[in-house]
């Protein structure tokens, strides 16, 4: 039996030097252009009605493009329509609240505490809290008239609404577009897999398909629609499913092997995987694979299972054009499960709120020109995942705000007007978008100054440049300040104290589940559903953010991390085997000895975590047919000894 891998980490650069690194990822010049068309149009539809300010008021609904990411296009539909209506709510509690300085203070912390619930809660990509705050911060800025509020609320409507469309356009080119990439990902993958059989490598591969094929499965899961259900997205789910009994398959026959399997097993699934990529394909990926002469059992057996995946990408409509399962969990169950004293996610979304709203209150008591440029710094910089990563961000924005500030100054001195302030906004968003992946620093370079021409021309102010880039650079100064104490003694150790108790409550509940997948539930039981997976998974997940988030602590207890790993790491693999057998009906049902055992076990891991103690290692019974998650049980239980170098 391999062992599970260590988490190794090489001497980390400076913080600074992290920071300023510039990463090498792809510009995304479309995206990036569709983001300045999405903030600027509404600002030229403003002019072209000889109204300047009401186009630069529905610009603000234009940041809804900024949370356009590369997902389904059944998910983005519903995204970006509740990101609108969130934009719409936000600006009118803005217009509202101007008057009264504490109303904006307590409404800040609890918008930007409630998006960030709910985007680490359901796993949503995208900038968070920030353009949310940032529209109510520049509406409650505006001139005090609360009587507009249905007025501005309506144009930032339109505005979003607007980059709704924009952000759609490319469903009529390319409908399945994030679906086929992440099952041809899968099936990447899987290839590199069945190389890695009989080598080092074989864990870390494992590794990455099992995290692929839940990503795939997640992502076919948003975007499935039930009353538009195509041949496209059938095939692509019945792929997926394929790829996991293979998957399943090579982790019951070949995981003790130390023999290569046939190279040519892995061309063949490399071919399936390119071929995802063609249009109108029609001509089997099996006619040009020559396999061995000689093959035993097993491997013939695995070979067949991999021309049954090029099969169905063949099938003609009328055969593929079955009913499909789709499982996914609820609204309800996601938020209950992150709505819990030891999930990170809540813990992030307090700690957030809280010191949002103290930095908003230390804002408007010191009567600051423009005050909400102290939370909304405050708020950029609490953005970060981790502590480690706010740092980053802390470094970043103050880089970038100086010389945005700057250019901010220098555009504003030469009092721009109508059409200049259009093309400015186009050009400043598109830079943004483009240098966003680079670097948050870089960004900020052109982010800074977009945003402060958005709120200066709604706002009427006059300055003059001394005074504009010192009151700017001060206000935001003292919100990094402020965000950076806020996170250093809120949220410092508060992650990883909490490990030992989440992997008890892991380790109790997969207990659970195995419990009733091999016990006799009567008939009509349906696993999938049940109360016990549900409650694994969210503990799952809870547990993979949560030690996330402890490796970005400052001080990092490295020792602890690395025993943690291969523990966590050997969790998900049980979790993964578990919810598979979940769908097979035939399941075996054990004798209450068996089960007995199994629990003891279990039992005996849980108090040991929760003690940070080793467990004595236990016998665990013959699975027969389910030798994966027998192995894994007895991985997971070497992986929980501690040897002396560890402290907690």
């Amino acid at each position: 039996m391999r062992e599970t891998p260590k988490a190794v980490s090489p001497k980390s650069p400076s913080i600074i030097k992290q920071a300023l690194t510039v990463n090498r990822k792809p510009f995304p010049w479309g995206k990036a252009f569709c983001a300045g068309l999405a903030a600027s149009l509404p600002v030229f539809i403003g002019l072209l009605f000889a109204n300047l300010e009401y186009g630069l008021i529905a610009g603000m609904g234009g940041f809804t493009y900024l949370y356009v990411f590369n997902i389904p296009f059944a998910q983005r539909a519903k995204k970006l329509f509740f990101v609108v209506l969130g934009m719409t709510l936000v600006s009118a509690l803005g217009t509202l609240a101007a008057p009264y300085p504490l109303a904006v203070a307590i409404l800040m912390g609890i918008i930007g505490a409630a998006t960030i619930f709910i985007f680490g809660a359901l796993k949503i990509i995208g900038p968070s809290a920030i353009f949310f705050v940032l529209v109510f911060a520049m509406t409650s800025g505006m001139p005090v008239h609360p009587e507009l509020v249905l007025l501005r609320a309506g144009l930032v409507f339109l505005g979003g609404a607007l980059s709704w469309v924009v952000a759609m356009i490319g469903w009529f080119s390319d409908p399945h577009g994030p679906e086929t990439g992440v099952v041809k990902k899968v099936y990447s993958e899987l290839a590199s897999f069945l190389e890695s059989v009989g080598t080092e490598k074989f864990n870390e591969t494992r590794h990455k398909v099992m995290s692929d094929l839940k990503e795939a499965e997640e992502t076919l899961a948003v975007g499935y629609i039930p009353w538009r259900n195509t041949d496209i997205f059938n095939r692509l789910v019945i792929l997926n499913d394929h790829a996991n009994t293979i998957f399943l398959y090579v982790l019951e026959n070949f995981s003790k092997t130390n023999v290569k399997l046939p190279p040519e097993l892995g061309v063949f699934i490399r071919e399936i995987a390119h071929s995802l990529d063609l249009k109108n394909k029609n001509e089997s990926v099996a006619k040009k694979i020559l396999l061995p002469e000689k093959m035993d059992e097993a491997v013939l057996e695995l070979f067949k299972k991999i021309s049954d995946a090029d099969a169905i990408m063949n099938e003609p409509t009328s055969k593929i054009n079955q009913v499909i399962q789709i499982s996914k969990p609820s609204l309800m169950s996601i938020f209950l499960g992150a709505f819990d004293k030891n999930s990170i996610v809540f813990i992030n979304a307090v700690r957030f709120g809280i010191i949002t709203t103290i930095a908003n209150i230390i804002a408007y008591q010191f009567e600051f020109t423009r005050p909400f440029w102290i939370p909304l710094s405050c708020v950029a910089v609490m953005s970060g995942s981790t502590i480690v990563a706010t740092y980053h961000r802390a470094i970043q924005r103050a880089f970038g705000t100086i010389l945005g500030i700057l250019m901010a100054s220098l555009i504003l001195m030469t009092h721009p007007t109508g059409l200049i302030i259009a093309v400015l906004i186009l050009l400043l968003t598109f830079m943004t978008e483009l240098f966003i992946v680079k670097n948050y620093g870089l960004a900020a370079l052109f982010f800074t100054p977009n945003a402060l021409l958005m709120a200066e021309s709604t706002s009427h102010g006059s300055f003059t440049f001394t005074y504009f880039a010192s009151a700017r650079l001060i206000d935001i100064i003292i919100g990094i300040f402020i965000g950076l104490i806020g996170v250093f003694f809120i949220g410092r150790q508060s992650a990883s104290s909490r490990l030992p108790h989440l992997i008890t409550k892991t380790i109790r509940s997969q207990a659970q589940l195995l419990f009733i997948l091999f016990s006799d539930q009567g008939t009509g039981y349906n696993a999938r559903k049940s109360r016990e997976i549900i409650k694994m998974r969210t503990n799952l997940n809870n547990l993979k953010t949560l030690y996330n988030t402890a490796a970005g602590e400052i001080p990092v207890n490295q020792k602890a991390l690395e025993y943690y790993w291969p523990v966590i790491f050997s969790l998900e693999h049980l979790g993964y085997l578990l919810d598979n057998c979940s769908k097979n009906e035939y399941r075996p049902i054990f004798s209450d000895e068996t089960l007995s055992q199994l629990l003891y076990v279990c039992e005996t891991m849980a108090i040991a975590a929760n003690r940070k103690q080793s467990p004595t290692i236990k016998n665990v019974p013959e699975m027969e047919g389910l030798s994966s998650i027998q192995n894994e049980i007895i991985t997971l239980q070497k992986s929980l000894q501690i040897d002396g170098s560890v402290t907690f």
